[in-house]
């Protein structure tokens, strides 16, 4: 018999994903076979599993939690937006169309069968399967096709836990309301409700608890406090939180242009969880200054963001600061805009553009996606501040549908192990101050980050560190002190009961 819960929220960014992700910590930590599932989930951060499929990168940090390897089952459909309007559909891993919202709309309820099908193999293997909704339940225009809250909650005759921001303000109309807007079935399955993100006396919201229980029927499991842990967060409405705004002051500065489609921003965790290391999301050319490197992350929709890099003066300012010899680097699209052409027949129909021109390099969109796991090896002659990390081995994974060529006056970066044939990815000028590679998760290689970081401190005659911070290790600290407050201060007990009282065979 397998137990599961399901975390809705009142609205986006509540907090679903990290408690979601602590509920798999502390299931995992009492000796249950815990899987997180999330049938649809739209964002531009995603990750690739051990077999080459992409799934969202919450999905992935929660199967991290529950000590197990991320499987495309507890992510079967992943939207990643390519505009305001449109997305590419990637179904169990693969993308198979984009489309615009009105035409998923109405091609959603053919979706529900496989979706199912997909859960109860996932259930079949697991104790426990945490389940997470996205938005909100209330969103009653959807509801009659919904298959990622109710809907979902429904096909898995689960129980439902609502959890409500009280950061953003008024988290008791957000719970009545949203409890109000569901049908009588559709609320008897919400079974408690989590406060998250409170600041201050919680005695001060005793009152207020108990007259939304006495109005909802549904108790209130317990509030959670702001925590300060390191996790990763899901898509890019975080970067507009504290956390990612990096006054605090550190050796090195680095900057993160924040492209209006910037995907996979997770890639600088590791980075930022360095000691020495202080990293700024940059939107304004005048914002970036006083800066040791620039990175031009991935995204979505290269040539768009490099439009706007233009049009923001965002690409002059990328430039000038070049030229006062600051190295820059991109990652995937980011890569990609910093060669002299781009050709794209395929996505966006503009034929070929031109890049920042910082690396000689050509680039040519492809029909077919590239999404693997490597492992690489660095090159071993590196100039300037990565000449520390030469030979080092790396390891990240590939999202792309482009292809880069090198010509004259680019080394390559990085010879990739892929099938069992050796692959030559990136590319770096002869000073160092140009870089580029199509490698996610670069960064989660410790030596390799490091090395570089340690390159960045010897140009400002900084001594080098020797110890090298284990990422690993960190997030798996953070995750047992996400568990431990989370067993502080919500019931637990209470989601085993009402797990037990639902569970279904599958």
């Amino acid at each position: 018999m397998t137990q599961a819960v399901m975390l809705q929220g009142t609205a986006s960014d509540v907090g679903k994903s990290v408690l979601a992700a602590g509920l798999c910590r502390i299931f995992y930590q009492d000796g249950l076979r815990t899987a997180p599932f999330k049938s649809q989930n739209m964002a531009l951060n995603s990750g690739i599993t051990p077999d080459g499929k992409e799934m969202g990168r919450a999905q992935i940090f929660q199967a991290e939690a529950a000590g197990i390897m991320p499987d495309v089952r507890m992510n079967p459909v992943l939207l990643k937006p390519t505009s305001d309007r449109q997305a590419q559909i990637v179904l169990m891993g693969k993308v198979a169309t984009n489309m615009d919202a009105v035409s998923y709309h109405d091609y959603k309820p053919r979706l529900r069968e496989q979706i199912l099908a997909v859960y109860n193999s996932l259930a079949r293997e697991y104790d426990v399967i945490v389940l997470e909704g996205a938005g909100s339940p209330a969103e009653i225009n959807l509801r009659d096709r919904d298959i990622v809250n109710m809907g979902m909650a429904e096909m898995a005759q689960c129980p439902v836990i609502l959890v409500a921001d009280i950061d953003r303000g008024g988290v008791f109309a957000a719970i009545y309301g949203t409890l109000a807007l569901l049908h009588k079935q559709e609320r008897d399955r919400v079974k408690g409700v989590i406060i998250n993100k409170f600041r201050g006396d919680v005695a001060l919201l005793y009152s207020g608890i108990e007259q939304i229980e006495s109005l909802t029927g549904v108790p209130v499991l317990g509030v959670m406090p702001w925590l300060d842990v390191d996790l990763e967060d899901e898509d890019g409405v975080a970067l507009q939180n504290d956390k990612y705004r990096g006054n605090a002051p550190r050796d090195i500065t680095i900057a993160i242009v924040q492209l209006p489609h910037i995907s996979n921003f997770t890639d600088f965790n590791a980075l930022a969880a360095q000691p020495d290391v202080r990293i700024r999301y940059i939107r304004r050319p005048e914002a970036l200054t006083d800066v040791d490197l620039v990175i031009l992350p991935g995204s979505k929709n290269t040539l768009s963001d490099l439009a706007w890099l233009r049009e923001s003066g965002m690409a002059d300012a990328v430039l000038q600061t070049h030229r006062q010899g600051v190295p820059v680097m991109g990652i995937c699209g980011g890569y990609q805009m910093l060669g002299d052409t781009i050709v794209d027949e395929v996505e966006s129909g503009l034929g070929t553009q031109p890049g920042l021109g910082l690396l000689n390099t050509i680039t040519r969109f492809a029909q077919d996606k590239t999404t693997t796991q490597v492992n690489a090896t660095m090159s071993g002659e590196l100039p300037g501040w990565l000449a520390a990390a030469a030979g080092l081995p790396v390891r990240g994974y590939e999202i792309h549908m482009g292809e880069t060529v090198l010509q004259e006056g680019c080394c390559t970066a990085m010879t990739l192990q892929k099938n069992g044939c050796h692959v030559a990815d990136g590319a770096v000028t002869a000073d160092g101050l140009a870089f580029g590679t199509y490698l996610h998760g670069l960064f989660d290689s410790d030596a390799f980050t490091r090395a570089v970081v340690n390159g960045l401190r010897a140009r400002k005659g900084l001594v080098p560190w020797e110890t090298t911070f284990c990422y690993a290790e960190h997030k798996a600290r953070q995750f047992d002190l996400l568990a431990e407050a989370m067993r502080q201060h919500i019931d637990i007990n209470k989601i085993y009961t009402i797990m037990q009282q639902h569970q279904e065979p599958v």
